[in-house]
């Protein structure tokens, strides 16, 4: 037998043995998918007394004029693209040090993970203290130890500073996570590529964006792709710290589709915007995805 044909049986009885877990994730996520379009060609809230009433795709049309959706998109995209920035940055930096052999490495490790390991309601409700504008310590540093400013600031009740300080717990629970990703993939590098760059008179930093940044793509693009879709569906987070205000500059997709299910019983309208946000999250994906499998190809990682 030649090695293509082994191959190509290898690869065949690989997608056996994952139908069974693919008929799964189509019975868990696109049943419901499913059922929510259909709902979303029907009008049920308060103004049908909660029966059905076959609309077509008169809330997607509204959908399509509503300026509050269109907002929390947007505020959702901002919060998505600066706090993977910063995570990706951060964490790569965490990632490189905690490779580095040094004493108590294993513990640093350990702790590293913890801001990830802890309940997100609990960490939103703790930043929330810490940019309280009355008693906060972030204000109590920044105007009694360091004298910076002058006086508070309500940093939860200003539109700019309100994201700012969402993102900022966002950022500081979830770098760990993307660290330990990158971690494994730098692990994964061997040494002897490195002491055969040295010898041939690189520099760190050229090891550092010839070697390093090359292998560990793959899983920087997968380190992203998580982070894209959590990101994207933040809820408890946001909804602790500040419910979506100041006048909505922290209002995210999720909240938006929860107010309008939950507390505006609008069940079609809310069906009509999880399926365009499951849409925009799914080419999002699908893209990211393109790129991981063009990535792994170009480094030759199967």
């Amino acid at each position: 037998m030649t090695q293509d044909y082994i191959r190509q049986r290898e690869r065949r009885t690989g997608w056996y043995l994952t139908i069974p877990a693919v008929l799964v994730l189509l019975l868990v996520y696109a049943y419901p998918i499913i059922w929510a379009f259909v709902s979303s060609l029907f009008t049920e809230n308060l103004s049908t007394n909660l029966t059905r009433e076959f609309s077509g795709f008169d809330n997607y049309v509204r959908l399509a004029l509503d300026g509050r959706f269109w907002s929390s998109i947007w505020n959702t995209a901002v919060f998505t693209v600066v706090s993977l920035i910063f995570e990706l940055g951060l964490g790569l930096g965490i990632a490189l040090t905690l490779d580095q052999g040094f004493r108590g490495r294993g513990f640093v490790r350990t702790a590293a993970i913890l801001p990830w390991a802890l309940p997100t309601a609990l960490i939103a409700l703790a930043w929330r203290w810490i940019f309280n504008d009355q008693f906060g310590v972030w204000n109590d540093m920044l105007v009694n130890w360091f004298h910076i400013i002058p006086e508070s600031i309500s940093w939860l009740g200003d539109p700019f500073w309100a994201m700012v300080a969402v993102i900022a717990a966002d950022v500081w629970k979830t770098t760990s996570f993307v660290a330990i990703l990158l971690l494994a993939g730098l692990q994964s590098i061997p040494q002897d590529l490195y002491e055969a760059h040295a010898i041939d008179g690189a520099s760190p930093w050229q090891s550092f964006r010839q070697i390093t940044l090359p292998l560990i793509m793959p899983q920087i693009l997968i380190a992203m792709l998580f982070r894209f879709a959590l990101a994207f569906g933040i809820f408890d987070l946001v909804l602790v710290m500040t419910g979506g205000g100041p006048g909505g500059a922290t209002e995210m997709v999720s909240l938006y589709i929860y107010d309008t299910v939950m507390r505006y019983l609008d069940f079609g309208y809310g069906a009509a915007l999880v399926v365009v946000t499951f849409l925009i999250l799914i080419a999002v994906v699908a893209i990211a995805g393109l790129s991981i499998a063009k990535s792994r190809t170009a480094t030759g990682v199967e």
